[in-house]
C-alpha cells in the first residue's frame, strides 16, 4: 500500500484499532476502538448479537421457547456473517495486494459463523428429558472460542477494507501533487490549460473521496479539521488558476511569482493535513496532540482543584502551581498585545494576581488538612476550593471577552471591505505608493495576507492587465469569504460560551412550558411506547440525512445573512429536533412538543415561500420557471403540515398516526428545500453577473448529485 511521510500502513490508521478486543464475556481487554461510522454500523450489531448469545443465564435447564430463541440468534449471526463475507471476497478480488490476507480472514469468519450456528442448533442437542426441559451448552468454551474467532476475523476484514479506502485517498492525493508539480513548471498557456483540466478532474475525485471519509468520521474534531482543509482546497483551486495565468502573462514579475508560490504552498499544507487525518498520524511520527490552550489549561486546573474533594492526597502542590503558572504565561499573549484594550489588560492582570493568591491560600489550608491526617475536607478547604475555581472562571470569562472583542473589532474594521476596494483602485491606477500604504493596514490585521498583497502589487505594476485584475478580484473574494466565516465562528463560539447552543445548533421556536396554544393545552401530552418509538425511528433516518444535506448546502453560501439561508438553517434546526424525537432524545419530550414544533416548522416554511416569491420577482424571465415550480410544490405541503399539526386527535392510535403524518410531511418539505437551496444559490450568483468558477470543489451533499450529472 502506498504511503506518505505522514501516513501509516498499519491498521492503527483504519476504522478499527487492531488491538481492540470485544466487550463483555468475549474479552477481558479494552472495548473496540471504532473510528468510522461505517465500521461501527457493521460491527456493533454483530458484537451485540454475540454478547447476547454468550451472556445468557447459566441455568442447567432451558425451555423450548428459550432454545428456539437462542437458535434464531445463532442463525442470524451466521447469515449476517455470510453476507459480510461475500462483500469481503468481492473486495479481495478487486485488490490483489490484500487478496491473501482478506481471503484468510473471510474464511475464518465464515467458519466461525457456521460453528456458532451448529452449536446453537436445537437438532444437535440432547433429546428432551421427561420434564420437557433440556440442557444447552453447559460448557460455553466452544461457543466463546468461536465467538472470539468470529469477531477477530470480522475486525480484520474491516481493517483491511478500511486500508483500501485510505489507500485510495492517498493515491488520489499523490496524483494531485504530481499534477501540481507539472502546473508549477508550465511555460505556455496551451500547456497550462491542458494540465489544469486534468488537475480539475483529479481535485473533483479527491473531493468525492475525502467528502465520503469526512461524513464517515466519528471524531467531531477530525471531521471539522477535514472540512476546513477541504474548504481551503476549494478556495485555493480558483486562486491557483488566476495566479498561474497572471504569472504566465507576466513571467518576469516577481510579485506574480510570489503570489503563485503562496497558493501552491497553502494547497500542499491542506493536502497533507487531510492525509494526517485520514491516516491518524503526524509527520515524522509525531503524536497527534492538540496544542495546549488557555481554555484546556483552565479546565484541567479546575478539575485538579475540585478533585481535592474526592482525594486530599492525589495531586501535589507543585503540580497545581505549575499548571497555574502555565495558564498565566499564556495570558501574556493578551496583556502584551497592542490590540487588547486598557480595561481588559488591567482586569486580566488583576485576576491573574488574585488567582495566585487564592491558590496560595488553598495550598495552605490543604497542607494543613493533610498534616492533620483528615479523611474528609474541612469547611475552610471547601471555601478555598470554591474561591479558587470562581477566580479562575472569572479569568476565563475576561480572556474570552478580550478575544471576542478583538475579533469583533477586526470584523468591524473590514465590514465595508474599504481596504480591499482601495487596493483594487490603486492597483488599476498603477499607484505603487498607495498599494504599499494599504498593504501595511492589511498586514497589521493578518500576517498571512502575502498572497493578496502580491496580487495587488502585480496589478499596480501591470495596471492594464485584465488577468492581473481578475487575479486580485479572486483573492479579495477569498479574503471576504474568510471574514464571513470568521464572523459566523465568532457568533457560534459566543453561543457555546454562554450556553446557548446544543448538540447541533440553537433549536428555534421550541415549545416551552406554558407556551403551547390553547388548542394544544387542552390535550394531554403523551410519550411514545417502545414499539411506537421503534416504528417512528425508521422515518427519522431519512429526516436526519436531509438535515445534514441542507446544512452542507447552506454552509456553501457566502452571505450567511441572506433570508433564504436563514430560513433554511432554521427549518433544518427544527427538523433535526424532530429527528431526535424519533430516537427518544432531544428537547421534544412528548407528542404535543412534536406537534407544536411541526406547526412552527410549517409557519417558517410559509415565510420562506414569501421570501422566494420576492426573490423570483428580481429574476430574469428565463430564470423564473424552475424556481416557481419548486415554490408551487412547497406551498400545498406546508399547508397540509399546518393543518395536520393543528388537528385535534383522541386516542393512542390516532395520536401515533398524527405523529407519523407530521414526520412524513416534514420530510417532504425538507426534500423540496434541498432542491430549492442550490437552485437559489445558482440563480443568485448569476444575478450578481459574476463569471462562474471553471472548477468547483464539491461540498458535502453535492457529491452524489455531481456523480449523477
Amino acid at each position: 500500500m502506498a504511503t506518505s511521510p505522514g501516513s501509516s500502513s498499519g491498521s492503527s490508521s483504519s476504522g478499527v484499532s487492531s488491538s481492540a478486543s470485544p466487550p463483555g464475556a468475549l474479552g477481558a481487554g479494552a472495548a473496540l476502538d471504532i473510528r468510522t461510522r461505517s465500521v461501527e454500523q457493521t460491527l456493533v450489531p454483530l458484537v451485540s448479537q454475540i454478547t447476547t448469545l454468550i451472556n445468557h443465564k447459566d441455568k442447567p435447564k432451558r425451555s423450548d421457547k428459550t432454545l428456539q430463541a437462542i437458535q434464531r440468534v445463532g442463525q442470524a449471526v451466521n447469515l449476517a456473517v455470510g453476507r459480510f463475507v461475500t462483500v469481503g471476497e468481492a473486495i479481495a478480488n478487486e485488490n490483489r495486494e490484500l487478496k491473501e490476507e482478506m481471503s484468510i480472514a473471510c474464511i475464518e469468519a465464515k467458519r466461525a459463523g457456521e460453528t456458532i450456528a451448529h452449536l446453537t442448533d436445537v437438532a444437535n442437542l440432547d433429546h428432551p428429558e421427561s420434564d420437557g426441559r433440556i440442557t444447552i451448552f453447559t460448557d460455553k468454551t466452544q461457543v466463546v472460542k468461536a465467538a472470539r474467532l468470529l469477531l477477530s476475523s470480522v475486525t480484520k476484514v474491516l481493517v483491511l477494507a478500511d486500508r483500501i479506502v485510505i489507500k485510495q485517498i492517498i493515491t488520489s492525493r499523490n496524483k494531485v501533487l504530481a499534477t501540481m508539480e507539472q502546473l508549477e513548471k508550465v511555460s505556455s498557456f496551451q500547456e497550462f490549460v491542458q494540465i489544469f483540466s486534468q488537475f480539475g478532474n483529479e481535485m473533483v475525485e479527491f473531493a468525492h473521496l475525502t467528502g465520503d471519509r469526512q461524513n464517515d468520521l466519528k471524531d467531531e474534531k477530525k471531521k471539522a479539521r477535514m472540512a476546513a482543509s477541504r474548504a481551503v482546497l476549494e478556495k485555493c483551486t480558483m486562486m491557483l488558476l488566476t495566479a498561474s495565468k497572471t504569472c504566465l502573462r507576466h513571467p518576469d514579475c516577481e510579485s506574480a511569482r510570489v503570489n503563485k508560490e503562496g497558493v501552491f504552498h497553502r494547497m500542499r499544507l491542506a493536502l497533507e493535513q487531510v492525509i494526517e487525518i485520514v491516516t491518524d498520524s503526524r509527520p515524522n511520527g509525531e503524536n497527534d496532540m492538540a496544542p495546549l490552550s488557555i481554555y484546556t489549561g483552565i479546565k484541567e486546573f479546575k478539575n485538579k482543584v475540585e478533585g481535592l474533594r474526592e482525594n486530599l492526597y492525589f495531586p501535589s502542590k507543585e503540580n497545581l502551581s505549575t499548571m497555574l503558572e502555565l495558564i498565566l504565561e499564556h495570558t501574556e499573549d493578551f496583556t502584551d498585545s497592542a490590540y487588547t484594550s486598557h480595561e481588559h489588560r488591567e482586569r486580566i492582570l488583576e485576576l491573574s494576581k488574585q488567582s495566585k493568591m487564592e491558590l496560595e491560600h488553598l495550598v495552605s489550608v490543604w497542607m494543613q488538612a493533610q498534616n492533620q491526617r483528615m479523611k474528609d475536607i474541612t469547611e475552610d478547604l471547601e471555601v478555598a476550593i470554591l474561591k479558587t475555581c470562581q477566580c479562575i472562571n472569572e479569568l476565563k470569562r475576561e480572556l474570552h471577552s478580550a478575544a471576542t472583542s478583538m475579533a469583533a473589532e477586526l470584523l468591524k474594521y473590514h465590514a465595508d471591505h474599504m481596504v480591499l476596494k482601495t487596493l483594487k483602485i490603486t492597483g488599476v491606477e498603477g499607484n505603487l505608493e498607495a498599494v504599499a500604504e494599504y498593504t501595511c493596514k492589511l498586514s497589521e490585521q493578518k500576517e498571512q495576507l502575502v498572497e493578496i498583497i502580491s496580487a495587488a502589487e502585480t496589478l499596480a505594476l501591470h495596471p492594464s492587465s485584465k488577468i492581473a485584475k481578475e487575479n486580485l478580484d479572486v483573492f479579495c473574494e477569498a479574503w471576504e469569504s474568510q471574514l464571513s466565516d470568521m464572523s459566523i465562528l465568532l457568533r457560534e463560539i459566543n453561543d457555546v460560551f454562554e450556553g446557548r447552543r446544543g448538540e447541533k445548533r440553537v433549536y428555534l421556536s421550541l415549545p416551552r412550558p406554558g407556551k403551547h396554544n390553547a388548542n394544544l393545552k387542552a390535550l394531554k401530552p403523551v410519550k411514545l411506547d417502545a414499539e411506537e418509538q421503534a416504528k417512528i425511528a425508521k422515518l427519522g433516518v431519512e429526516l436526519h440525512l436531509l438535515t445534514s444535506d441542507i446544512d452542507s448546502k447552506t454552509e456553501k453560501w457566502e452571505d450567511q445573512e441572506n433570508e433564504i439561508v436563514r430560513y433554511g438553517q432554521s427549518m433544518s434546526s427544527m427538523a433535526y429536533s424532530m429527528y431526535l424525537f424519533t430516537r427518544g432524545e432531544g428537547l421534544l419530550k412528548t407528542t404535543q412538543d412534536l406537534f407544536h414544533q411541526a406547526e412552527i416548522f410549517a409557519t417558517e416554511a410559509t415565510k420562506l415561500v414569501s421570501t422566494l416569491h420576492a426573490f423570483s420577482n428580481q429574476l430574469e424571465d428565463d430564470d423564473k420557471p424552475l424556481l416557481l415550480l419548486e415554490i408551487d410544490r412547497l406551498i400545498p405541503v406546508c399547508q397540509q403540515l399546518q393543518i395536520t399539526a393543528k388537528t385535534t386527535v383522541q386516542g393512542k392510535n390516532a395520536t401515533f398516526i398524527k405523529v407519523d403524518a407530521c414526520i412524513q410531511k416534514t420530510t417532504v418539505v425538507m426534500t423540496i428545500l434541498s432542491q430549492i437551496l442550490p437552485l437559489c444559490y445558482k440563480l443568485l450568483r448569476k444575478q450578481k453577473a459574476g463569471n462562474g468558477y471553471p472548477i468547483s470543489f464539491p461540498m458535502e451533499g453535492e457529491q452524489n448529485s455531481n456523480k449523477n450529472k
